[in-house]
């Protein structure tokens, strides 16, 4: 991770903005802290951050309708910050587009390193890695890595990047089961835990995106083990 990548919080606490400030600055990143809403979309569009931390409760416009006008013009990632224990702001979330999640109070480290794996999932590790995978074209889906696009029978399909990441993982693994610890751990970059659903959230978003029904179907699950890819022929039959 290059050091000095700009980190926009919006929350407003202004004692936490600025605990999280001094605790990022430590760690290589400066920041930019706003405490409401509107600045924080301003701020969130101009394109000078590489990640967003985003408070759920905001004065003004709340987190999850800066989150949707953010997603409407930018891919921007955005860490969303949540009540401990409210699933459904988090369900929310996902849904809307946040790349991750983090429940309220939380320590310090645990923020640095979701906002690591965000950046990582999104840029890359970094300038030293070989040349880009080739594109990936199962059925009527392509997917190119250097571009980080996707294509549906030739249409652009605008994906989150976590969601482009488990679209690549499940589609190099077309017609083989990946089970849900193992995109976890290579798209969300964590441990499994069974009462996470994050994971689902995200695949039904990508189902959503490709235009999936109950009678066709790109992405299937296999109940309690995962989801596969379905090859072109393998699309209309249910496991």
């Amino acid at each position: 991770m290059k050091g000095m990548e700009r980190i926009l919080v919006i929350d407003d606490d202004v004692e936490l903005c600025q605990l999280v400030g001094e605790y990022l600055r430590a760690e290589g990143f400066t920041t930019e802290c706003v405490h409401d809403g509107e600045s924080g979309l301003k701020k969130a569009t101009m394109g000078e951050y590489v990640l967003a931390v985003l408070d759920v409760m905001l004065p003004g416009i709340n987190g999850f309708e800066v989150l949707r006008r953010i997603r409407a013009s930018s891919r921007l990632p955005v860490l969303l910050l949540t009540a401990r224990g409210e699933d459904v702001d988090r369900i929310v979330g996902l849904e809307i587009g946040a790349d991750d999640y983090l429940s309220k109070p939380f320590n310090p480290r645990e923020l640095v390193a979701r906002i690591r794996a965000v950046l990582r999932r999104t840029h890359g590790e970094g300038s030293g890695s070989p040349a880009a995978p080739d594109v990936v074209t199962v059925g009527d889906v392509e997917l190119d890595p250097a571009t980080r696009t996707v294509r549906l029978e030739g249409k652009a399909v605008d994906l989150t990047s976590v969601e482009f990441n488990l679209l690549e993982v499940l589609l190099r693994e077309a017609g083989r089961v990946v089970p849900r610890e193992r995109l976890v751990n290579a798209v969300l970059s964590r441990k499994f835990s069974p009462f996470d659903r994050s994971i689902d959230m995200h695949v039904s978003k990508v189902r959503k995106k490709l235009g999936d029904t109950e009678n066709d179907e790109h992405i299937k699950t296999v109940r309690g083990v995962g989801y596969i890819f379905a090859r072109p022929r393998e699309k209309t039959r249910v496991p």
